[in-house]
């Protein structure tokens, strides 16, 4: 694979739903970046970022053996550049090398060993991280890293052990903003995959850590997303929606919780977002799974267990039409309209 293959990769992820917003990594070349704050000689200035940049120009062409002799020339031409941290240019240029190849998976082992040793302030370390960045949205966008090297397999794995580290790396300090778009990256991508139990969570600790902010909003609706995703229809469990019934804590792991807890915070935002038509909606499901449970028993002629769920229909979610049919149904079993208790 490529580097114009992984930066289509790339591309695909920004217009899909497993991206971020857009990446600025992409574009800022970082190999070549690192090699033009190498400092040379004021006569050799002009020379050696030509040559620097021919390198770049190799690698983006995918001419990786063309790239590495360019490499040795370079520290034949411009001995001065080997020196103090020639070992950490090595590994850099290896990892690029073999991000050349397609070598997704032992470039960014590469990238890691570079991280490990050098310094944060390190004039490598920048251009590092953004690969590792580019190569682990390309693995979530799909692409495969071999196994036992017979099989390929979609790198998704990878792809999320490379954000969590770049997240681990930038805990403390991240001037770039990409520690946060690393945990984005990964909440995005395991609700892409539906796998949305996952992303429910992921979603969950992006709120916690952006309480008073638009990514707050944006995690707390996604959560909800993700719990409606997870709600199979009234023939199954409605925990997802509104918790379990005989564990109270579960609710605030529910739909209808995210989106009260909206409502709570971010009072004048309700109206953009929707959210007395989203929890008016998702009243209305639960009311209605109560009122199939209800209709069967009707069907099978006990009307004393039809008439318990019909009941609680009305005195749970009165404001929803499928209450004013639980209603009528009540009034047609017993001759009356029962009263919310």
């Amino acid at each position: 694979m490529s580097i114009y293959k992984i930066r289509v990769l790339m591309a695909l992820a920004v217009i899909l739903p497993v991206s971020v917003c857009p990446l600025v990594w992409a574009e800022t070349q970082p190999l070549k970046k690192a090699l033009e704050s190498i400092s040379v000689s004021e006569q050799n200035q002009d020379s050696y970022k030509l040559s620097a940049g021919e390198i770049e120009k190799l690698i983006d062409a995918g001419k990786c053996k063309a790239a590495s002799k360019a490499f040795k020339r370079l520290k034949t031409d411009f001995p001065e550049i080997i020196k103090p941290d020639s070992n950490d240019l090595d590994l850099l240029i290896g990892a690029e090398i073999l991000l050349c190849k397609g070598k997704l998976d032992k470039a960014a082992r590469q990238y890691d060993k570079l991280l490990d040793e050098i310094p944060t302030g390190s004039r490598f370390y920048l251009p590092a991280l953004e690969r590792q960045f580019e190569i682990a949205t390309a693995f979530l966008a799909g692409a495969k890293k071999p196994v036992l090297r017979i099989f390929k397999i979609k790198g998704y794995a990878e792809g999320v052990r490379i954000m969590e580290d770049i997240g681990y790396r930038l805990a403390l300090d991240d001037p770039y903003g990409m520690g946060l778009q690393a945990e984005l990256a990964v909440a995005k991508s395991y609700q892409a995959r539906k796998k949305y139990d996952e992303a429910f969570y992921r979603w969950a600790q992006i709120k916690d850590k952006h309480q008073n902010d638009e990514l707050g909003k944006e995690a707390l609706l996604a959560m909800a997303d993700c719990k409606l995703a997870m709600y199979k229809g009234p023939d199954y469990d409605n925990s997802d929606l509104n918790g379990r019934p005989l564990n109270p804590s579960s609710f605030y792991e529910s739909a209808k919780s995210c989106y009260e807890e909206f409502r709570l915070k971010y009072p004048q935002d309700i109206e953009k977002y929707n959210i007395e038509e989203k929890i008016k909606d998702l009243d209305e499901t639960l009311a209605s799974k109560q009122f199939k449970i209800g209709q069967y028993y009707q069907g099978t002629g006990n009307k004393l267990s039809a008439n318990l769920y019909f009941q609680m229909v009305v005195n749970r979610w009165p404001d929803t039409v499928t209450a004013k049919i639980a209603g009528q149904m009540l009034i047609q079993n017993t001759g009356r309209q029962e009263k919310a208790e």
